[in-house]
């Protein structure tokens, strides 16, 4: 039994451990974190009139924190080639390449705020319905974050700066924050599951009574 009771609280304290982690930066924003945090925001080396617009639209968002995790929706539209204004870095490759560096650089920072991309997609055609049918898209993504304070926290870390350019200067983003909501899985994992659950509480009652 000493083995068993071990390895239970070993996996006892790695899932409280993953808990914490998981559920950090809980609890709404005070108004002294959120001037903090804009403060830096407003200072990232993007372009003037668009961060300004970015800080305009995150105080409110902010203020209204609900202390809840938060999914942020990215749609973009990729820039027939990279663009410039002043800070942005000087890059050869192509629009795709950009962000993808961006990404990639990124994935450190997400993953030590607890967060990380809950799906990806590629568009497989041109809008089929839309009030702008000239719009293409070029990827989707959705992120979730532990809370707003956390998104907040992400992108005003001093790692995030230098990161940042690389976005900007590759898509034209939509950014919208969303409720968490319902998440139906894959049907086929959920049914499989199922029987897989309901034959092993068959094999170990039928033990049981056997003896």
């Amino acid at each position: 039994m000493s083995f068993e009771l071990i390895l239970a609280a070993a996996l006892v304290i790695l899932y409280v451990a993953f808990w914490a982690w998981h559920s950090q930066g809980a609890g709404k924003l005070t108004q002294a974190e959120i001037d903090r945090y804009l403060a830096i925001i407003e200072k990232l080396p993007l372009p003037e009139k668009g961060v300004q617009a970015f800080v305009a639209r995150l105080r409110p968002w902010a203020e209204a924190d609900n202390g809840k995790p938060v999914y942020m929706f990215n749609l973009m539209h990729f820039f027939p080639q990279v663009q410039t204004f002043p800070g942005a870095p000087e890059f050869t490759g192509t629009p795709g390449e950009a962000n993808a560096r961006y990404e990639k650089s990124l994935i450190w920072l997400w993953l030590s705020h607890a967060s990380y991309p809950t799906f990806i997609g590629v568009p497989q055609s041109p809008n089929l319905l839309s009030i702008q049918p000239e719009r293409t898209w070029g990827n989707m993504t959705v992120v979730r974050y532990p809370s707003r304070r956390t998104f907040l926290k992400l992108i005003s870390h001093p790692a995030y700066a230098p990161l940042a350019p690389y976005k900007l200067i590759a898509v034209e983003l939509d950014l919208v924050p969303v409720s968490t909501g319902i998440v139906i899985p894959d049907l086929r994992w959920l049914v499989g599951s199922g029987f897989a659950i309901f034959l092993l509480l068959v094999l170990w009652i039928r033990a049981t009574l056997l003896g």
